[in-house]
């Protein structure tokens, strides 16, 4: 749970008083954490170009590789 409560810390920077949700999902072999966040606030967490997003997944990713936890995925969905 420790990725989970990194990625949600990171997300809550990008988004505070905003509503989100941030959960492990099952899979096979990979971990994968779904972000759900409010529609109007899409952007603010992708960014340009998925730069904020691809930056969120890259230190996710990096704590994992340091606890040798595997692959990492992140799905950033909307409410």
């Amino acid at each position: 749970m420790e990725l989970v409560s990194l990625t949600e810390y990171l997300v809550k920077e990008l988004l505070p008083g905003e509503e989100i949700s941030v959960k492990k999902v099952d899979s096979e072999g990979d971990i994968v954490i779904q972000v759900l966040v409010p529609s109007n606030c899409m952007s603010v967490v992708i960014g340009k170009a998925g730069k904020i997003a691809n930056s969120i997944r890259t230190i996710v990713q990096a704590a994992a590789y340091t606890k040798k936890l595997g692959r990492v995925r992140i799905n950033i969905d909307s409410l």
